[in-house]
């Protein structure tokens, strides 16, 4: 039997526009994968000869979804070159805002982007509410909780309404999905779990979204950061909103434990035999920027709730220690100019899109020998790296981090897993549970210490500098734990205005094509090895790259400074993109 050739175009549950291409063997088994962004934006170039205070808020504008954790980014970059420190209520927000994207992308993520490839919603409606409720206890035991929202009566008024829909054709959001297949494996009772979970947590991410605007302002795009620290003086200072943050906290909270955790437990355990065989695990290098500052030491120099880091082929003894100067980016298959790899202080991003390949059976392939993807490929010391929750929990656990150790070695012992599983798609999902859990609880003594250190007088938000003194010329990065992953801003100031900018963002490192040796990106090579159980419905391989929980707007941006038309590009799910 020949090997076939598979075409996803678009995925779908994601941020953005990706296409999937992936050859199977005669046993469908994908033998070899191609990853390609088909969306061409931007905002980078925009940036340059802009003051630099301004950058972040227009960079924060590179993502619909990572709005703040872009915002900072960029107020760090400037903050690093003007050699600012902010104070300690300064950095408590942020982290603050920062800790509530985190709760509100992870739940968002798992519940409406990702559960679907776990839970077959038709299923569900087969379920018996009665076993319902004894299934939700089961796997709300492992971590010693009580099940969320376990009600009869619920499990059963959850099955009418979306049997209303199906009786009806209207499946809405339920309706683009692989209902039926060979790569489902809960039983009807877990699936209305799933289903009951995703419905509720609909509701939840309303509130977790508010965390954000409490004392952001507003939600998308916040506006309470400011280059030395943070405009929100009377919200600190308001025990009212401190309060209110903290009970929308204490439900995202109770959430995590009683419905994700164990819902993870469940998914982990009923494909354990993926997990078991590292079915998604991909490159195995993982690096972690390091995330969250504890103490307000200079610029890089404070320890972190995330450590930094690289670990090295799943190698969990040893941890190399991040240089930002090794930080590259290669286009040998992106469309845009340039043959070198280049830093980002350096960085260009001049388009060059040569198209497609071969056209067969009225489809259009990648032309994969060439160009292929909008999206570079970032290299660090000349390796490919994943980025994101798993990274960060490998790294902590390698690094001894005791924190992180202790929730992740709770998690794989209350679900009676060995450690391997983490490298696999599994264990990506699983790092991503954890890490909400650890990020609730871990927010919860934030709050409390902005509380109190407000009550005790100290109110200062931001830290005085001269601009005229300090702008002339520098430059800086801002490097930071996003959600998905590492993400960095980088950049160059001369004369007071923007010389250069460049963002690497999580899905840049994790979605891009080949590098200039033929090494795969992290999406391409995590598809390896993958047993599709039905060619006609590769549920396994959106289960593995919705597992990354993509974000394509972050990865590709240009856009011309003057509103000046570069190209036009027209996106055809079966053809791919083509100039117009």
């Amino acid at each position: 039997m020949a090997k076939k050739h598979l075409v996803i175009d678009p995925i779908t549950r994601i941020e953005g526009h990706l296409r999937i291409e992936a050859i199977i063997d005669e046993n469908n088994v994908v033998v070899d994968a191609f990853s390609s962004s088909t969306m061409f934006r931007g905002i980078e170039e925009i940036l340059k000869g802009r003051d630099p205070r301004d950058c972040g808020l227009l960079a924060m504008r590179i993502c619909g979804v990572c709005t703040g954790t872009h915002y900072q980014r960029s107020i760090e970059a400037v903050e690093y070159a003007f050699k600012i420190t902010i104070p300690k209520n300064a950095r408590l927000v942020r982290n603050l805002i920062q800790g509530a994207l985190y709760l509100h992308d992870h739940i968002v993520h798992f519940y409406h982007l990702h559960a679907l490839d776990w839970v077959d919603i038709t299923k569900a409606l087969e379920a018996d509410p009665k076993k319902t409720v004894i299934e939700a206890q089961k796997w709300a035991a492992l971590s010693g909780q009580r099940p969320w929202n376990a009600n009869e009566d619920v499990y059963s008024e959850v099955q009418s309404r979306v049997t209303r829909y199906v009786k009806q054709g209207r499946l809405g959001i339920f309706g683009n999905a692989y209902w039926g297949s060979k790569g489902f494996k809960l039983t009807p009772e877990q699936n209305l779990i799933g289903l009951s979970h995703y419905l509720d947590a609909l509701e939840l991410q309303r509130e977790l979204a508010k965390m954000m605007a409490i004392f952001g302002g507003k939600n998308p795009h916040p506006q309470s950061f400011v280059v030395g620290g943070v405009t929100c003086v009377q919200d600190i200072k308001n025990p009212a909103r401190i309060a209110e943050f903290k009970q929308i906290l204490k439900r995202g909270r109770k959430f995590t434990k009683e419905a994700y955790l164990p819902d993870v437990y469940m998914a982990g355990t009923m494909y354990a035999d993926e997990a078991l065989e590292g079915i998604g695990g991909g490159i195995g290098n993982y690096m972690s920027y390091g995330g969250f500052n504890q103490n307000e030491l200079t610029f890089y120099e404070s320890s972190k709730l995330f450590p930094s880091g690289i670990v090295k082929n799943r190698d969990l003894t040893k941890v190399f220690e991040i240089d930002q100067t090794k930080i590259t980016e290669d286009v040998t298959h992106a469309w845009y100019e340039g043959t070198t790899n280049l830093h980002p202080y350096d960085g260009v991003t001049k388009p060059n899109y040569t198209g497609f390949g071969k056209k067969e059976d009225n489809i259009a392939y990648l032309d994969t020998k060439n160009k292929y993807s909008w999206i570079k490929s970032p290299l660090y010391d000349d390796e490919r790296m994943e980025v994101g929750p798993l990274a960060r929990m490998i790294v902590g656990v390698a690094r001894g981090d005791e924190r992180i150790s202790k929730y992740v070695t709770t998690f794989l012992k209350n679900g009676n897993l060995p450690i391997k599983v983490l490298f696999s798609t599994v264990g990506r999902t699983a790092a991503r549970a954890v890490e909400t859990e650890l990020m609730a609880d871990v927010m919860m003594d934030w709050i409390d210490e902005l509380a109190s250190n407000v009550a005790h007088g100290d109110l200062s938000t931001w830290t005085e500098f001269n601009f005229d003194n300090v702008s002339k010329d520098a430059q800086g990065f801002g490097m930071e734990e996003a959600p998905r992953g590492g993400l960095g801003h980088w950049i160059k100031i001369k004369d007071g205005k923007v010389a250069n900018y460049q963002a690497v963002v999580p899905s840049t490192w994790n979605a891009a094509p080949r590098d200039y040796k033929g090494r795969m990106g992290a999406y391409e090579a995590s598809l390896i090895g993958t047993k599709v159980a039905n060619p006609d419905q590769p549920l396994e391989i959106l289960r593995t790259i919705h597992s990354f929980d993509p974000c394509i707007a972050c990865a590709v941006h240009i856009i011309d400074t003057n509103g000046k038309e570069l190209g036009v590009y027209k996106v055809d799910p079966i053809g791919g993109t083509s100039r117009a």
